[in-house]
């Protein structure tokens, strides 16, 4: 197996992944210093922070985003840069929200999935932000059941008039769009999108700066002062807010006596290969962004610069995997063989936010401090989906809000001590099921 390359150095304070080596300028915030007064202070700049803080800023509130290392440092700047209409968690959302919208519910959920699709390209679009967004994306089935499961898809698209997005392909139909034969068939679908997510969430910080959005790095939020006038206090200095949203996802420690046991972390990883110049036409001729139907699945994509992005496989553990190369490069192989031995340039980890229902926890800490966390592997759309709904619940729309804030959550005792067992035994249990299915 050929050595991990080093030679390209890392931006700094960044995971040493393709996308840091990549940015198209690095950030350079200020730490925080002393005292600052806004409408909405934020911690976190991911992209729920980040979401928000521009949906909050373009409503014309004054707006302050805190960030313990640098924007778009944890999983917002380390996924797949997938962008897709899958939701986790929907089946569980249609059992508890149908409690609140009744027959509205299949609606709601349905348009949800797209919704953070529009947000993302109207953006990009609006702030000129360079982020190799493309559209098309390859969901693909590897034995006959899988495509029950697809064909179920497809016939609710065309029924929900999306008939021009999606074709439903047998194994002859997915080989003539990848260089794999691994496949018996695959939903196209050209309304999904992949793109570079860490230069998105950088483009919109930039954008949310340029709507008069402070933004703080390096600034650890040590604690949230409640009250009629809350307050976010840090190392250094301290913002004074009307209200305050805790956008940190699974990386802070902050009010471990509310959302203690709500939220765990799974350690995905992912590599990058060297560019593969013509292999990259051969192996994916339509820069198609794909995953497959597995409970434990593998997606990758082609880079700008025609490497083959791939991640695979996921840690419940909690804890970082010492050779992602070396548990990623069989799957590779097996899904294209002529890469066999192909140099690996990039490997790297992201902690995911897995909530037990899979479906995102929108709530309140008090009367003007909120919180917006758990995406489960899903987070790109999702996350400008719910900087929407939570800009629009600041801003006094509660709707959509309410929606999700009324849905019962599992709280695990101990936390992540037993937490990551718990999604261990059940991700053990549902490859049992994938084996059956």
């Amino acid at each position: 197996m050929n050595a991990i390359n080093q030679a390209v150095k890392p931006a700094a304070e960044r995971a040493p992944s393709y996308y840091s080596a990549s940015l198209n300028y690095e950030t350079d915030y200020p730490t925080l210093q002393g005292s600052v007064t806004v409408d909405v202070a934020i911690i976190g700049g991911g992209f729920t922070g980040i979401a928000t803080a521009v949906e909050l800023a373009e409503r014309g509130l004054k707006v302050a985003v805190v960030e313990t290392n640098k924007v778009g440092w944890g999983a917002s700047g380390r996924n797949g840069g997938q962008v897709t209409g899958s939701l986790s968690g929907d089946e569980a959302m249609r059992k508890q929200m149908r409690n609140t919208l009744g027959e509205e519910v299949d609606d709601f959920i349905w348009h949800l999935r797209w919704r953070g699709h529009e947000i993302i390209k109207n953006r990009v679009a609006k702030y000129g932000i360079d982020c190799d967004l493309k559209h098309g994306h390859l969901h693909t089935a590897m034995k006959a059941s899988h495509m029950d499961e697809l064909k179920a898809t497809y016939d609710e698209a065309l029924r929900r008039g999306m008939g021009e997005d999606v074709s439903l392909l047998d194994a002859a139909g997915v080989r003539a769009q990848l260089g794999s034969d691994l496949y018996c068939g695959a939903l196209k679908n050209t309304r999904n999108m992949h793109l570079h997510p860490l230069n998105l969430c950088i483009g919109e910080a930039k954008a949310a700066e340029s709507l008069g959005a402070l933004i703080f790095e390096h600034s650890e939020v040590l604690d949230i002062v409640h009250g009629p006038r809350p307050a976010v206090v840090t190392t250094g200095g301290r913002i004074e807010a009307k209200q305050v949203l805790l956008a940190g996802d699974v990386y802070h420690k902050l009010e471990r006596r509310k959302l203690k046991g709500l939220i765990f972390p799974a350690m995905g990883g992912i590599v990058t290969t060297a560019p593969l110049g013509d292999m990259a036409k051969e192996i994916n001729p339509q820069d198609l962004a794909v995953y497959d139907c597995r409970f434990v699945l593998d997606y990758y994509r082609l880079t700008a610069d025609g490497r083959l992005l791939f991640g695979g496989g996921c840690n419940y553990s909690g804890r970082d995997s010492r050779d992602i190369a070396g548990e990623l490069r069989p799957c590779i192989e097996r899904t294209f063989p002529q890469l066999k031995g192909v140099q690996i340039d990039y490997q790297w980890s992201c902690a995911m936010g897995i909530v037990m229902n899979r479906i995102p926890q929108l709530g309140k800490l008090s009367s003007n401090v909120w919180y917006c966390q758990g995406y489960s592997g899903h987070g790109i759309a999702t996350t400008h989906i719910m900087g929407e709904i939570m800009a629009k619940a600041i801003t006094g729309d509660l709707e959509q809000y309410d929606t999700f804030a009324a849905c019962k959550h599992i709280k695990v005792p101990l936390g992540d001590q037993l937490g990551n067992p718990m999604l261990a035994a059940g991700m053990w249990y549902y490859q049992m099921l994938e084996k059956l299915r």
